[in-house]
């Protein structure tokens, strides 16, 4: 289910210019940085690109839902870490993205940390957002 307008605690404002060969800066300063195309779609690859900025997003984010499942189901996930990787190719509409999410959480057990990963899909923002759009792939 979509929030309305009303609903928003916080909007982050982020402007570029020129696209993937260029510069990203946020409205409040706290992330600015050179973009270029990486080395395997052309580019010079010398900064940062969107799809790693898509991978750091998501992986923050589905670190904070696994925070909020973990709570809910008493489970300890302290040590735990959350790795996104955003994989870009072809497709029959130009380019499409990937995800692969994994986890690792050192305190539970393996059926545990997969029913873990589940839900924490399920509340994700970022996951909510992609779901039905793009592949996004699971694992522990």
């Amino acid at each position: 289910m979509s929030i309305q307008q009303s609903d928003v605690v916080y909007t982050a404002v982020a402007t570029a210019e020129n696209g993937r060969d260029g510069r990203v800066a946020t409205n409040d300063g706290q992330l600015d940085v050179v973009v270029n195309p990486p080395k395997e779609l052309g580019g010079s690859g010398a900064g940062t690109n969107p799809e790693q900025l898509f991978a750091a997003g998501y992986s923050a984010c589905f670190q904070g839902a696994l925070g909020v499942v973990a709570r809910n189901e008493n489970a300890d996930i302290s040590g735990s870490t959350v790795t996104a990787e955003v994989g870009i190719g072809k497709n029959d509409e130009g380019f499409g993205i990937i995800v692969k999410i994994s986890a690792v959480i050192p305190n539970v057990d393996a059926a545990t940390a997969k029913d873990l990963i589940a839900k924490a899909h399920e509340v994700c923002p970022y996951s909510k957002a992609t779901r039905g759009n793009i592949t996004v792939e699971l694992a522990v």
